[in-house]
């Protein structure tokens, strides 16, 4: 027998269990790994949506679902404009097997009425829509990530072999701000593994020619030039206002006045490092983790870490070491997935291994723990000559 679309609703809202957006407000603080989606058109949200919720309009939902969350007992709430059609997207996914989803009695309305606060997400020109469309359908992404990133600031230390594909990569991303800091200029030499430069460039300041790089790939950001040595005197300065910083360099004083620098400031520092057909990757400083000197209280002896100039090296290793920088900065950024915070990776490229070290907060770091010796910024080129 035909039955009404009101029937039919009625029927499925029988079945579902709803919670009143006062209940979501408690689950929102309660509860870890709570999922809120807004199934709504982009165009509806214009007016606000509720804060840290996930953008997914309903036709996309349940192809998307497994990328957002693939637990099936998740904890998740949809909500839609009055909660009918987030009613129907509840019962798709117990269909799928999602046996922990609520419907948003009311929807986005009632949370309005309520008094809750509202977000207003910013929307992507039709430009940006079409440039970083490939991002923006990847559901940790969407258009409020794209937002997010446009809005981000990252500064890159050195735009060698390691500053080179990151900042290639976070400039193609849509990283609004991208600082880069080099005081070298670029050389024949550098070629083989500094992509962003070219026999174009050969003698001109590294920064420069960084600059002109990145604008031609990507004219919708900014790009900000430090053609100076990063050392005690200015990195203060330049760090702030950067909500990342990735240390690209090969030298012992610069990476631990990068770190100390990011400790003070509290900004998140990505890390890599090549040796030959070796890298590492990690990230420092974020979410509670170790810092740099955690791992390394004091540096190796100069015959242990020499430079790129000294021990060769496949620029094609550079690239794969600055990749994960980017993937590892676009993720400290967005919150999404796992990033390498407590952890390196350490990664074999002639003969395929790929390793996990874990790595743990020193409780007596002299920088980062609860009573540091060092609370402010030291001597670097001493500190590593001496130790050295």
């Amino acid at each position: 027998m035909a039955t009404s679309f009101t029937d039919y609703l009625r029927q499925v809202k029988a079945g579902i269990r709803e919670v009143s957006v006062h209940d979501l407000a408690e689950l929102q603080g309660r509860v870890k790994d709570l999922v809120v989606i807004d199934v709504r058109e982009p165009d509806e949200q214009d007016n606000g949506v509720i804060p840290g919720a996930l953008l997914v309009p309903r036709g996309f939902l349940e192809q998307r679902i497994e990328s957002i969350q693939p637990e099936r007992g998740a904890t998740i709430a949809l909500y839609c404009q009055s909660g009918n059609r987030s009613a129907l997207s509840v019962k798709s996914l117990a269909e799928l097997g999602y046996h922990n989803v609520v419907n948003v009695a009311g929807g986005i309305s009632a949370w309005s009425r309520a008094g809750f606060e509202l977000d207003h997400p910013k929307r992507l020109t039709r430009e940006q829509s079409a440039r970083y469309a490939r991002q923006t359908i990847l559901p940790q992404i969407g258009e409020v990530g794209q937002t997010k990133l446009l809005n981000a600031k990252v500064l890159v230390v050195g735009a060698g072999g390691l500053g080179s594909p990151t900042a290639l990569y976070l400039a193609a991303a849509g990283v609004g701000t991208l600082g880069i800091i080099d005081n070298d200029k670029a050389d024949k030499s550098n070629l083989q593994r500094q992509i962003l430069h070219d026999e174009t460039t050969v003698g001109t300041s590294k920064v420069e020619s960084a600059r002109e790089r990145l604008r031609r790939l990507n004219s919708d950001i900014t790009i900000k030039t430090y053609d100076t040595r990063l050392d005690s005197s200015n990195v203060l300065d330049i760090f702030r206002g950067y909500d990342v910083v990735v240390d690209g360099t090969d030298n012992f004083p610069t990476r631990y006045l990068i770190n100390d620098a990011c400790v003070f400031l509290k900004i998140p520092n990505v890390h890599g490092s090549i040796y030959h057909f070796d890298g590492q990757v990690s990230v420092f400083n974020h979410a509670g983790g170790p810092c740099y000197r955690c791992l390394y209280p004091e540096p190796p002896p100069a015959e242990l870490a020499p430079s790129c100039a000294e021990a060769g090296v496949i620029g094609a290793i550079c690239g794969v070491v600055g990749s994960y920088q980017a993937v590892e900065t676009i993720k400290v950024l967005l919150g999404f997935g796992e990033t390498l915070t407590g952890r390196i990776l350490s990664i074999d490229l002639l003969h395929e291994h790929v390793r996990e070290l874990k790595i743990r907060r020193d409780p007596n770091c002299l920088v980062c723990s609860e009573h540091p010796q060092i609370t402010e910024l030291i001597d670097y080129e001493q500190f590593c000559s001496v130790t050295l």
